[in-house]
């Protein structure tokens, strides 16, 4: 009842220019005035003096809760946060960094970035900023302390291992690159990978860089795996990468927008064999790409159903900094599927259970109850019904996932053990391996490295279980190893070596690549 009441006097100041706009009928008028009337009487008569501004951002999100699961409203914060993440870049220091036993630890220095320039290392505790004792910091609250104007300076207080004193490091802050691109390398003879997180500002000129850096490839992994969406003209010049120019990526259709047509605007650029991976969490821009490849029977579809989310949201500034982003249409891939999973007006929780369902492997779903439609070129079949369903399924495996390993990981023990690990360990490491090939080669977590993450379990209170260590120790080991191997040579490297080793999609996917004829171009070219 809360909840409504606040909603009625939703865009009052906002709205009362776009009166002549809604004459639709006489009813449409008539809740307009009542919103105008109920926010007056409610701001003047009240017995209490009131804050409008909350009560006016509850309204709003009330109301919005009221219809589709995307349709949502952004304070003046979280637009700068969004704005920030879509312009590809923030002014800081340059530093990854988790909040463990109450202290800012530094996970990653960024090459080339203020904080490297000023001789922060990783595993570094920063305990001061400006004077002031952060022990005890909320992670939400560090951005506001290390970001800033670009050229203003911070005063950072560390404890490093081995120094006694608080060493002091005056940084001079700078624009600080949001990559979208975690990860290129070669992956076999001629075959390239490249993960793509999101879709940002800078996303297309990353990746250009990225296919760049792979001189000599004829077969590419597109991993768009946990790849929630972003700039919707970021994903459709990724599809044109790969598509010959003024192809169909998509179509959007809206009650107040019509149809519009969105095509790639440059021929194709790269024309080799394609495979492109995706998950549950593989949404919106990312299934666009997806979908568009598939339709045209352009690239292999490899893993396990995508998110469905196929809302398009129009951005509309509030005027103080806030916006509401409000569905518009809907997307359809080129042979006319809607990408939006089904969904009930008002029942967020109920869709994003259904979501939460699909990460556990139950989806229900099957491909009877669909409806079919055919490929723009080869003609074969594919599904709609809401999300993009792979040419290719594989499986999340749970297997080596045991209640305990989750455990340690909620409880922190893995931060503590890789800060420990490499506190004890990088001198060593970097003189042994001094090139990521060197580690892929030869090195190993021995089982006291495996004794001592158990002790320290123990010590945070996970009791130890011998059949949940037995069943996770192997995947244990190789996410640690992977962990180990991103602070030595950076987040790529942790993909080269967590992909061949437990990514089963991964796996796939280069197994079909480099059995083409039996098992990708036979899924693009169906024989009769």
């Amino acid at each position: 009842m809360k909840r409504v009441v606040c909603a009625i006097f939703l865009f009052v100041v906002s709205v009362l220019p776009l009166v002549a706009d809604a004459q639709e009928g006489r009813g449409d008028v008539e809740q307009l005035q009542k919103l105008n009337s109920f926010y007056r009487y409610l701001n003047g008569m009240y017995v209490d003096s009131i804050d409008m501004k909350p009560i006016v951002e509850s309204a709003i999100r009330g109301m919005l809760s009221e219809l589709d699961p995307h349709s949502t409203y952004l304070d003046a914060e979280e637009m700068k946060a969004s704005q920030e993440a879509d312009k590809g870049e923030f002014s800081g220091i340059g530093i990854q960094y988790n909040i463990h036993n109450d202290s800012i630890v530094v996970v990653n220095v960024l090459s080339q970035g203020p904080a490297e320039r000023a001789g922060l290392l990783p595993n570094d505790r920063i305990v001061e900023v400006d004077g002031e004792n952060v022990v005890g910091i909320k992670q939400s609250d560090v951005p506001s302390k290390l970001r800033g104007p670009r050229g203003s300076v911070v005063k950072l207080g560390v404890a490093r291992k081995g120094v006694e004193q608080v060493l002091i490091f005056t940084i001079e802050r700078d624009n600080i690159p949001i990559n979208t691109i975690d990860a290129a390398y070669v992956a076999a003879k001629g075959v390239g990978y490249v993960k793509v997180n999101r879709f940002g500002k800078t996303t297309m000129r990353e990746f250009r860089q990225a296919m760049d850096s792979l001189s000599g490839i004829d077969a590419l992994i597109l991993d768009l795996s946990g790849n929630g969406g972003g700039l919707l003209n970021q994903a459709v010049d990724m599809a044109g990468y790969f598509l010959p120019q003024d192809s169909q990526v998509a179509f959007v259709e809206g009650r107040a927008m019509g149809t519009e047509h969105l095509r790639s605007a440059k021929g194709g650029e790269f024309d080799g064999r394609m495979v492109v991976i995706i998950d549950e969490s593989s949404a919106s821009g990312s299934e666009l790409v997806a979908g568009a490849l598939q339709d045209w029977d352009r690239a292999v579809i490899v893993g396990r159903d995508s998110y469905g989310k196929g809302l398009v949201q129009r951005q509309i500034p509030m005027g103080d900094g806030s916006a509401i982003r409000l569905t518009v249409a809907r997307y359809h891939t080129p042979s006319g599927r809607v990408i939006q999973r089904p969904y009930e007006k008002g029942h967020k929780d109920d869709y994003y259970k259904a979501y939460a369902n699909r990460l556990r492997g139950v989806d229900g779903v099957k491909d009877v109850d669909l409806p079919e439609y055919k490929t723009m070129r080869s003609r074969r079949t594919v599904y709609g019904g809401g999300g993009i369903r792979p040419d290719v399924y594989v499986k999340s495996d749970t297997t080596q996932v045991s209640d305990y390993m989750v455990k340690l990981v909620a409880q922190g023990v893995y931060n503590e053990f890789m800060m420990d690990y490499m506190d004890n360990n990088r001198q060593r490491l970097d003189a042994k391996y001094p090139a990521y090939e060197d580690f892929d080669g030869s090195f190993e977590l021995l089982e006291a490295d495996m004794q001592r993450l158990v002790d320290m379990a123990s010590k945070r209170g996970v009791d130890f279980d011998a059949e949940g260590y037995e069943r996770s120790k192997e995947l244990m080991r190789h996410q640690l190893t992977a962990m180990i191997a991103q602070r030595l040579y950076g987040v790529n490297e942790f993909y080269r070596w967590i992909n061949p080793r437990v990514n089963d999609s991964y796996v796939k996917a280069l197994a079909i690549i480099e059995n083409w004829s039996e098992e990708g171009d036979s899924v693009l070219n169906p024989k009769e």
